[in-house]
């Protein structure tokens, strides 16, 4: 009598307990702190004395450090180079290093310090002027008519 008990206690707790695959936890930085100028201004800062000297000051990953460390860096000049990554994913990468990354110690970077990093990392493609559309050829403009066969 306890095990049927204990079954359809257990299928009814995961049928009304919420979702934690990492989809679903995941949000967007700006919503997990406070976006100013002020915030971004500082989180500017934190890049340039943390992030910079590796992901270069536009964030295009092409830096003298990272060639002699033989790192291949996103370019976060591209908007499309962070689409397929969630924000919770940055923080992780920012906050537990990766690699030959080193973690941004929580004694260096309070939490709301690194989402507002993670928000500037974003805009670092958004600050890219898009190349213009190649301008279409000019039509010649002396152009004799070839002779008609009739």
């Amino acid at each position: 009598m306890l095990k049927p008990f204990l079954l359809v206690s257990a299928v009814a707790l995961f049928a009304v307990a919420p979702s934690t695959s990492p989809l679903a936890s995941a949000q967007d930085a700006a919503t997990k702190t406070k976006v100013t100028a002020d915030s971004q201004a500082k989180a500017k800062k934190l890049y340039a004395i943390d992030c910079a000297l590796c992901h270069g000051a536009s964030g295009d990953g092409k830096t003298d450090l990272a060639k002699d460390m033989q790192l291949t860096l996103i370019d976060w000049t591209d908007s499309k180079s962070l689409a397929g990554i969630q924000d919770q994913e940055l923080f992780k990468t920012i906050r537990n290093g990766k690699g030959k990354m080193p973690a941004e110690d929580a004694g260096r970077a309070k939490d709301d310090e690194v989402w507002n990093l993670i928000v500037y990392i974003r805009s670092l493609g958004k600050n890219v002027p898009a190349s213009e559309p190649a301008a279409a050829p000019a039509p010649p403009t002396n152009v004799t008519p070839a002779p008609s066969s009739n």
